[in-house]
């Protein structure tokens, strides 16, 4: 019998039935390749988050009568592999709980849930991301949504008055992994009115998933009117609820936003670089982003270039930016800085 090594091989040797998700920048699905190459060292991890791998694992075992689900943390080191220690002390107790051949019986199945309790690789979710991996798994699965999703569709429908108050973040969750084309619409006809509260739990539902652009649209309209209100953080909300979306309105948007060195505070560029990094691949884009970063000294410009760095599909921009940053521009003035610290300490 193979030996197991990774938790690629004990999903495989138990014969769960597994399904994984994003969940460091958002709440996607996960294909088990993506874990399997980081695993076995292939390949860095697509969606890095404050240096690690968050996943969310939603699986069944011998005779679970529910799906359990396991949210792990995998640190990665400077290049985006993974750092195994960790990793591999959490295989060694399941392991152990299980007996070498994974197997699994109703008692194992139970200890197997109860693993995470104590584990260093554990997290907690923040509540939209909760809400939003039920929302996927349950919807993935083909199990019914929550009880909450009909008021919200009724909110938004406006086929009955409803306090937004009493509306569940779970069902407004559900509403966006389940929306079809006349709800969005419906939603985007709604944006201008809905109480500020309100649209802040939608927008962070909505930074998950890809938005068609009459909804990108009404989202940058309201993020512009909050703008010119002096409501940063509704236009920060905004922002982030775009940042999924291919749409090219987005990165139009972002572009203007970041030529406007007064918008740029940290939560702006925050929003941009964690949830619309994807609009960051961009020949102007990126410079325009790196020196309003190296502006913006209320920013941790190391610490956000490295969280940046770590994404495959930016790395090699950023490097190279870095790298031949003119003298005497805030990216420089930045390095330098970051420089003289380490050789003070």
């Amino acid at each position: 019998m193979q030996p197991i090594h990774t938790l690629d091989d004990f999903f495989l040797r138990s014969g769960a039935d597994v399904s994984l998700y994003h969940m460091g920048r958002r709440v996607t699905p996960c294909p088990r390749d993506a874990l399997t190459a980081l695993e076995t060292g292939n390949a860095p991890w697509p969606e890095p988050w404050q240096g690690q791998a968050r996943l969310g694992i939603v699986f069944r075992l011998g005779n679970m009568p529910e799906p359990a689900i396991w949210f792990l943390s995998l640190p990665l080191d400077e290049q985006g592999h993974l750092s195994p220690a960790q990793r591999d002390a959490f295989l060694q107790r399941l392991l152990e709980t299980l007996g070498r051949s994974a197997a699994l019986n109703e008692e194992s199945a139970c200890e197997v849930e109860h693993l995470m309790k104590d584990n260093p690789l554990a997290f907690t979710p923040t509540l939209p991301f909760q809400a939003m991996l039920n929302a996927r798994a349950t919807h993935d699965l083909d199990l019914p949504a929550s009880q909450h999703l009909e008021p919200v569709e009724a909110y938004i429908s406006r086929q009955q008055s409803f306090d937004w108050q009493a509306l569940g973040l779970q069902g407004v969750a559900d509403f966006v992994v389940r929306m079809d084309d006349t709800q969005t619409q419906q939603l985007a006809c709604s944006l201008e009115t809905l109480p500020v509260a309100m649209l802040h739990s939608l927008c962070y539902c909505l930074e998950h998933v890809a938005l068609p652009a009459t909804l990108v649209n009404a989202l940058r309209d309201r993020g512009e009117l909050a703008a010119q209100q002096g409501d940063v953080e509704t236009l920060c909300a905004c922002v982030r609820a775009v940042g999924s979306s291919q749409a090219s309105h987005v990165g139009e948007w972002y572009h203007q936003l970041l030529e406007d060195a007064h918008a740029c505070g940290p939560d702006l560029l925050a929003a941009i670089a964690g949830r619309g990094w994807m609009h960051l691949e961009d020949s102007a884009r990126l410079p325009l982003f790196l020196t309003r970063l190296a502006e913006e000294t209320r920013s941790d410009f190391g610490a956000a270039v490295r969280d940046l760095a770590l994404i495959p599909r930016l790395r090699l921009p950023v490097i190279m930016l870095l790298r031949d940053a003119p003298p005497g521009s805030p990216v420089q003035q930045r390095l330098a800085a970051i420089t003289q610290r380490a050789m003070d300490d």
